[in-house]
Parts: structure tokens; C-alpha cells; sequence
């Protein structure tokens, strides 16, 4: 059985919205991966971004400077 850690996960409107939302943060280095959306939680797609949550504030200054809109913040075991 896996076990489960905290994880950040960010939430989009679009498929479209994150997987350009994946591109971005692989082109800058920003750790984390695309996972489908946890049951805990509901989005307008299937996928959402799951990233250490450590990583919160610099995730949140890249995305509010140069990235389309997201739909949610999560911090949960995944």
C-alpha cells in the first residue's frame, strides 16, 4: 500500500488550462505533476497539479505574474 503525503494540489476550469499549466511549470523548474483530481475535492476538469506543498509560495508568485487563472488551492494527502 502507498503511502499517503501532503501534497499541494491546484486546481483548473480546463483540461486545456492545465495542461498548459503543466508546460509552464516543467519549462521553469517548478517541481510536480499532473494527477487526476482527488475524490476529496471537485473541479471543473479531471486533472489538477500536485506539488510539494513547500513549494506554495513561489508556485503562487509564478502563477499570479504569468499564468492563466486556476480554479483552486488544496493542501491534502494524495
Amino acid at each position: 500500500m502507498r503511502v499517503k503525503t501532503m501534497r499541494l494540489v491546484i486546481t483548473f476550469h480546463t483540461t486545456a488550462q492545465a495542461i498548459a499549466a503543466e508546460r509552464f511549470f516543467k519549462e521553469n523548474g517548478i517541481p510536480g505533476r499532473l494527477i487526476p483530481v482527488p475524490r476529496e475535492i471537485t473541479a471543473g476538469c479531471g486533472m489538477a497539479w500536485s506539488a510539494p506543498p513547500e513549494e506554495e509560495g513561489r508556485i503562487r508568485d509564478v502563477m499570479e505574474q504569468k499564468l492563466a487563472p486556476w480554479e483552486g488551492w488544496h493542501r491534502l494527502l494524495v
